[in-house]
């Protein structure tokens, strides 16, 4: 049984600035002092980056489609130990849900199962007494859900704010805050950036951060929140762990060198789940960040790979000019080294990506579309990798403009109904635009880092797709890193 005093921050729908606020709470409690955690609900890994820079510990998801209802409240407690307060914040509206599986999925379900209080953040630039009955019907549309108060956001003036103050002390609803319209600028980095900004350091992160907690310290009762968060009950079950209760036992025998596992990412973290690292250390990895922005080289000893899913596909002439460092991760892969790259990743094992040379890993090509596909995908694995064993049935989520040519390899990562195989299994790589979260699946990690603890079997000229011959239709060694005519070696995928 564990203590966390916690909030849950949601709204009516999207659009109230539950974003801003909940990033804006915690850099204001952590500037106080206490020590605090972000979470967000969904699969938003953008959002959850900037609640952690605002708390200075890894922001995470709590998923229930990714990582099933009965983990979320034990990630909570994980990633919330030691703190003095856990804020996590809601997707969409209170009662939405991306499936339409309200029940179980919507911010209001996560909040049932968090024993968490809710607080409603609520635009009333155009609302006056009104505001009264939106909020009563949101409390009382669900008994069973805890709604513990409302701040006010965009405000127009202190005659406003007594009018809305005295409308919901009328239903008994706290307001533990009343921002003016100005108050919440939109000051984050453009989202075509994903986490960049928060894993690269970057000032107009920190700047934006900063101001966001100003503003909130200067408007919320921090004080009279901070109790209602203390309110909340104990949580009668045991934090998760990534040792996982027996499900990642440590694959290297006694007294063998922890294999270097390259998490790509930055200064700031990583472009995968903080659950990832904290699995592949459980499972025996020596884990060390690799940024494929800035090295030119991989970790010394590296013997395995992975490319989380937050990785944005905004960044590829980046990734496309650092030459240096895609010949090294093809000779990785070429060599037979488990190499997982989830979501954007894929882009950057391609061949090319709208023209720009990428690592040449896989016989494919990519290009950008104005068309974004998003959501959830039950998939069935198709083959054997260190991902999954062939028939496995893994939740992950898709978010991508990008489409790739060939859409699938010759031995494809994953199959689902409605839809065509896709990804690439070559060697020891997988590659996929779909994103599972590890935590529902912590045995990637033991199968990972047993393969690279192993001496790779690598797979005849030609199988797969990939390119068994020289990274990116780059002479190895090259250090010009000039593109030839195409990717060596290998039918296509």
């Amino acid at each position: 049984m564990t203590v966390v005093p916690r909030l849950v921050l949601s709204a009516p729908s999207s659009g109230h600035g539950k974003n801003a606020l909940a990033i804006g709470l915690l850099a204001a409690f952590a500037d106080r002092g206490l020590d605090v955690a972000g979470f967000k609900v969904g699969p938003d890994q953008v959002d959850a980056a900037y609640l952690g820079l605002a708390s200075g510990r890894p922001g995470r998801t709590l998923d229930p489609r990714l990582v099933g209802v009965e983990r979320v409240a034990p990630l909570l407690l994980h990633g919330a130990a030691g703190t003095d307060l856990a804020v996590v914040q809601g997707s969409m509206g209170l009662y939405d849900s991306l499936t339409g599986r309200s029940e179980t999925e919507s911010t209001a379900a996560i909040a049932t199962v968090l024993r968490s209080p809710v607080v409603l953040v609520v635009d009333v630039a155009a609302m006056g007494q009104s505001v009264a009955a939106l909020v009563h019907g949101f409390r009382a549309y669900d008994e069973q859900l805890w709604i513990g108060g409302v701040i006010l956001n965009r405000v127009a003036s202190a005659r406003h704010e007594a009018l809305l103050r005295e409308a919901l002390d009328d239903i008994g609803i706290p307001v533990y805050g009343a921002l003016r319209r100005q108050d919440l600028p939109s000051v984050l980095p453009s989202r075509r950036h994903g986490v960049v900004p928060v894993l690269e350091g970057a000032g107009e992160a920190t700047r934006a951060v900063r101001r966001l907690g100003e503003a909130v310290t200067a408007t919320v009762d921090l004080e009279r929140l901070l109790g209602l968060a203390r309110s909340a009950p104990t949580l009668e079950m045991q934090p998760w762990s990534p040792l996982g209760a027996g499900e990642v036992a440590a694959p290297l025998p006694a007294g063998a060198a922890r294999p270097v596992v390259a998490l790509v990412g930055g200064p700031g973290g990583s472009f995968s789940h903080a659950e990832t690292g904290e699995l592949l250390r459980a499972a025996g990895a020596e884990v060390v960040m690799l940024d494929p922005f800035t090295d030119e080289v991989l970790p010394a000893g590296t013997r395995a790979l992975v490319v989380g899913g937050a990785l944005p596909e905004s960044y590829a002439e980046q990734l496309s000019a650092n030459r240096r460092l895609c010949i090294a991760v093809a000779e990785l892969a070429r060599t037979g080294r488990p190499v997982v790259a989830e979501g954007a990743g894929l882009l950057w094992l391609a061949r090319e990506l709208d023209g720009l040379p990428m690592c040449g890993v896989i016989d494919a090509i990519g290009s950008l579309r104005d068309g974004l596909v998003v959501g959830y995908r039950e998939a069935i694995a198709q083959g054997d990798s260190v991902v999954a064993v062939r028939g496995e049935v893994v939740t992950g989520h898709k978010e991508h403009r990008a489409v790739l040519t060939p859409r699938g390899g010759q031995r494809p990562a994953w199959s689902w109904p409605g839809g065509a195989p896709e990804g690439f299994i070559w060697r020891g790589v997988h590659a996929s635009q779909l994103v599972p979260h590890w935590a529902a699946h912590p045995r990637i990690a033991t199968r990972l880092v047993a393969a690279a603890a192993a001496e790779p079997a690598t797979a005849p000229v030609g199988v797969g797709g990939g390119v068994p011959a020289g990274p990116a239709g780059v002479a190895l060694g090259d250090p010009a890193g000039a593109v030839a005519s195409g990717p060596a070696g290998g039918p296509p995928a």
